[in-house]
């Protein structure tokens, strides 16, 4: 049995699309596990909060990172106008293209997120989770999903995944593949446009 978290999303389901100047992101969200999440992004992409906001930090088999109007990595708030707790689940996981919140520690959402890009997960980490098992936090069908599609294990129960791309990994590859300076920022920036909230048809 697959995760639920890597399948498509259902027709009437409330779908997010991230416009860029590198092309389209699809994302499903995750209600259901991690409503506050999906709540604040939800409300602020209708709001426009997000509209001409940078990925402001990439990294190139890892993650890219956005939404933060400063465009520092510093800045950002949540929809409450304060932090929110996180959400856990032990079937939704920092999997390549999870859509999972930035944060500074634990209980600090604000509007900042990432999408995980890594391609492969590391036959160590895989071992060590099939030896964990599901007792102790790793299902197998957790370890079969980061064996077959890659990702961050280690962000799991950090951050909270909250949607999942769809359509459009290959923007992400693109993004993550832009010249960086030191600091991870985009040397020409990568923009949200919009992000709109549609019924998946």
């Amino acid at each position: 049995m697959a995760l639920e978290q890597l399948n498509l999303p259902k027709v009437g389901e409330e779908v997010g699309i991230i416009s860029t100047n590198y092309g389209d992101i699809k994302v499903r969200f995750f209600p259901e596990i991690a409503p506050k999440a999906v709540e604040n992004f939800k409300t602020h992409s209708r709001n426009g909060y997000y509209d001409n906001v940078t990925f402001h930090r990439v990294m190139n088999e890892f993650m890219i990172q956005g939404g933060d109007p400063q465009g520092t990595g510093r800045g950002g708030e949540s929809i409450w106008g304060k932090s929110f707790e996180d959400e856990f689940d032990i079937n939704y996981r920092n999997i390549r293209g999870a859509l999972s919140m930035a944060n500074a520690g634990p209980g600090t959402n604000g509007s900042q997120f990432f999408i995980v890009q890594k391609t492969e997960t590391e036959k160590e980490l895989i071992k060590q989770m099939r030896q964990l098992g599901e007792k102790k936090g790793y299902p197998d069908e957790v370890a079969d999903a980061y064996e077959e599609f890659g990702g961050t294990c280690w962000l799991d129960y950090k951050h909270t995944v909250f949607g999942h791309v769809y359509e459009g990994m290959d923007i992400v590859d693109k993004i993550a593949a832009v010249k960086v300076d030191r600091n991870s920022k985009p040397i020409e920036p990568v923009v949200i446009e919009s992000i709109k909230i549609v019924e998946y048809e």
